[in-house]
């Protein structure tokens, strides 16, 4: 389903009460704080979403916004509306996914969001599947760490959360920020030491992370260092962080200085050409992490949404398991 827009278009006229493009419109002004900022999301010109929201307001018999000085903000009843409407659109695209599939139709739009380390490795491999099975869907992409990507699924501004967890994560975002979401567990990923290449542990085929307890750490994004807590602590030491950063590469370079220890995912890893000065170890085999999607219920009765969370299953556990994948 595509829509493009003509500035010489006004909004599709809506039936008595309200309907997906006015739910859309609520949470949009609700989102960017103003009719025009709402506007400019949702590709309609300004004058064409004041228009519509008054005739809305007239049909409802409540106003839905409140002017504070040049801004605007919902009212009570505005908020109601915008409360509901990502579980009530996600509801019409699965119908309307339904009947197009009833159709034979193949096409659609996805917004899919996800972790960084999956960004060059998972997500080209994906485009490329998806080009050669389903070319008639377009899929968007932002990246987010796990926890604003789930808050993007819930807040209806993706359709897709590429997520991860590790064993024993007390934030987890699985948990309860996810309830009311559907997650499904796709792959698992080994974890590894990036130690330096004159380390006495780089001849090793796996190492206990016990044995490095007395090293200097290199800690990565806050969940990734929150994991490594809970992993000393398995371990029965807490390590000693001297330097934190997300940036793959910088965790690299920092070890092949000399400067301290990591652990990465595989994913992280095998995300750029392995620097010289360094030797990547597996973790034990226990020490994995688990790769998810998440949606809202019932997304996967959208078929583009189907489709692509088919082969972000297929791609994804062919990637995170040390093969090339299906695109390459």
């Amino acid at each position: 389903m595509r829509f493009v827009y003509d500035s010489r278009m006004s909004l599709p006229t809506p039936d008595p009460g309200f309907d997906a493009h006015s739910l859309r419109l609520v949470k949009a002004i609700a989102d960017t704080g103003s009719i025009t900022a709402a506007a400019a999301a949702l590709g309609y010109s300004q004058p064409a979403v004041s228009q519509h929201l008054k005739a809305l307001e007239s049909r409802l018999g409540v106003p839905l916004v409140e002017r504070v000085g040049r801004r605007v903000r919902l009212s009570e009843a505005g908020r109601v509306l915008a409360r509901h409407a990502p579980t009530v659109t996600t509801a019409l695209e699965a119908a309307a996914g339904e009947l197009a599939e009833l159709r034979g139709l193949k096409s659609g739009r996805v917004r899919l969001v996800g972790f960084p380390s999956a960004s060059p490795t998972v997500v080209p491999r994906l485009l490329a599947r998806l080009a050669e099975t389903v070319a008639g869907v377009t899929v968007t992409y932002v990246e987010a760490e796990p926890p604003a990507a789930v808050e993007a699924v819930r807040d209806d501004r993706a359709d897709i959360a590429l997520t991860f967890s590790y064993p024993g994560d007390r934030d987890d975002p699985h948990r309860a920020s996810a309830q009311g979401l559907s997650v499904r567990e796709i792959a698992v990923e080994p974890m590894i030491a990036v130690l330096p290449a004159t380390h006495p542990a780089a001849a090793h085929t796996t190492v206990d992370v016990a044995s490095l307890a007395s090293e200097d750490w290199i800690a990565g994004c806050p969940q990734c260092r929150g994991h490594l807590l809970e992993l000393c602590d398995r371990a029965g030491f807490v390590p000693r962080i001297t330097f934190e950063t997300d940036n793959f590469v910088a965790v690299e370079s920092l070890v092949a200085q000399g400067i301290g220890v990591a652990t990465l995912p595989r994913l992280a890893v095998a995300s750029f050409p392995a620097l010289p000065g360094i030797v990547t170890v597996p973790l034990p085999a226990t020490e994995q992490r688990t790769l998810h999607t998440v949606t809202a219920h019932g997304a996967e009765r959208v078929p583009a949404v189907a489709a692509v969370l088919a082969a972000i299953a297929e791609v994804t556990a062919a990637v995170a398991s040390g093969g090339d994948g299906p695109a390459n």
